[in-house]
């Protein structure tokens, strides 16, 4: 069942707020994410069941704490000021994400949507809030940051040179072996039709096909071939490709070169 503040209590905490139909008191309870209500002084006022599923029993009752007490030590004063800032101003906050204590033991990264509730003469009387647990997301999202680190320091740190290119044949990433090589700067090539960036004026493959984008989106091909450089020096080079084939999907989504020259 939602919690909610006596009228009297409720009252001292805004200056205006009027119990909700029990139609509405009974559709919030059912909401599957945390809801929950607060005066102009960011004292919690009302609470639906998963809201109070996830605050921590020990900390006592949540209808009637101040909203900042669940969020992290070094989040509170920040929390605080902000609300005050929103009441003040009357200016509709964005969502944010904040760290929050549950009663599972642990803090939770949680994206928090609010909106305003205004009184009888349209001032900010409290906030509205719905809470959203994303902290697998956030979690997935640095392991993925830390992969894509490891993955630049590792062609950055690659004596042969490195091109990769996107299923279309734009170029995407160029390490700095290839940058001095071919005299190019990354950002210069970065967006360009390979064959254009980096025009092959001659190669030959071991099976003594001619060279193709849609050969190397189709397998893996090495040969000797020419490339012109940007001070249109002609840079003899050993050439290896593969497909890039995305593991989830099987589908081709780019190409890998590598160069070393001659």
């Amino acid at each position: 069942m939602v919690k909610t503040m006596n009228n009297s209590a409720a009252t001292q905490g805004s200056g205006s707020s009027v119990r909700p139909p029990c139609a509405e008191l009974d559709a919030v309870d059912e909401l599957p994410l945390p809801y929950v209500e607060m005066d102009a002084m960011g004292i919690v006022t009302r609470a639906n069941r998963a809201a109070l599923a996830l605050h921590p029993q020990e900390h006592g009752e949540l209808i009637g704490k101040m909203a900042w007490e669940m969020l992290a030590t070094d989040e509170k004063e920040q929390s605080c000021a902000a609300y005050l800032s929103f009441m003040e101003s009357g200016q509709e906050p964005p969502p944010v994400v904040r760290s929050l204590y549950t009663g599972h033991g642990e803090f939770r990264s949680c994206e928090v949507h609010r909106c305003l509730i205004h009184d009888t003469e349209g001032r900010p009387a409290g906030m509205r809030m719905m809470l959203v647990d994303v902290s697998q997301a956030r979690r997935e999202l640095e392991e993925a940051h830390v992969r894509s680190g490891w993955l630049e320091s590792i062609l950055h740190s690659m004596a042969v040179a490195v091109i990769v290119t996107d299923a279309l044949g734009f170029i995407r990433i160029v390490n700095p072996a290839a940058e001095q090589l071919f005299g190019w700067k990354a950002k210069e090539l970065i967006g360009k039709v390979v064959e254009r960036g980096l025009p092959l004026l001659s190669f030959a493959s071991e099976q003594g096909n001619e060279l193709s984008f849609s050969m190397k989106l189709s397998g893996a091909c090495r040969g000797m071939a020419t490339i012109l450089a940007r001070d249109r020096r002609e840079v003899r080079v050993e050439l290896t490709t593969s497909p890039i084939v995305d593991k989830a999907t099987g589908y081709t989504i780019g190409v890998v070169s590598l160069l070393r020259g001659i």
